[in-house]
């Protein structure tokens, strides 16, 4: 008796493991709908939430996306910064005025997608330290600030902005 390989026996299931699991990832995807009035409803709540509910999904991992409810615009990003703006506005900002200075710089320089990427990866390797480290990482994390400022008044001054 000759056995077939899985990808033979199914002929339907011919797409890659990979798109499959991006499939799966959509699936999985929370949609909140932000309609007209401001109110945002999540979809897989059946109920409308608010900004800081919002900020507890991220807070918690939670994978999701905003679209607006009449075209279907992703309007993820500008939630996000939305509640970056809140946040900011409320108690101890998280940036200095030269800190948001420079990165205002960067929009329309030739190394603005440079910005994002050493961004994401300065963020990520301090999440990763963070994570390492538990609670005792304070004193690491005060580290890590120095180094980071280091690297960015570097990164700075190599294209000729100011640190």
């Amino acid at each position: 008796m000759v056995r077939k390989s899985a990808a033979q026996s199914n002929p339907s299931d011919a797409s890659p493991p990979a798109s499959k699991a991006a499939a799966a990832a959509e699936k999985a995807k929370r949609v909140i709908k932000k309609y007209p009035n401001r109110r945002l409803y999540d979809t897989t709540t059946s109920s409308y939430i608010t900004l800081t509910e919002i900020k507890h999904l991220v807070m918690d991992g939670h994978t999701f996306m905003v679209k607006d409810a009449k075209s279907g615009e992703d309007l993820t990003r500008s939630i996000l910064l939305q509640i970056i703006l809140e946040e900011e506005s409320a108690g101890a900002p998280m940036f200095t005025e030269p800190v948001l200075a420079n990165i205002i710089r960067f929009y329309g320089h030739a190394m603005q997608g440079h910005m994002g990427a050493y961004l994401e990866s300065n963020l990520q390797s301090l999440m990763m330290m963070q994570s390492k480290m538990g609670h005792e990482s304070h004193n690491i994390m005060a580290q890590m600030q120095e180094q980071m400022q280091k690297q960015t008044a570097q990164f700075l001054s190599a294209f000729g902005l100011k640190p």
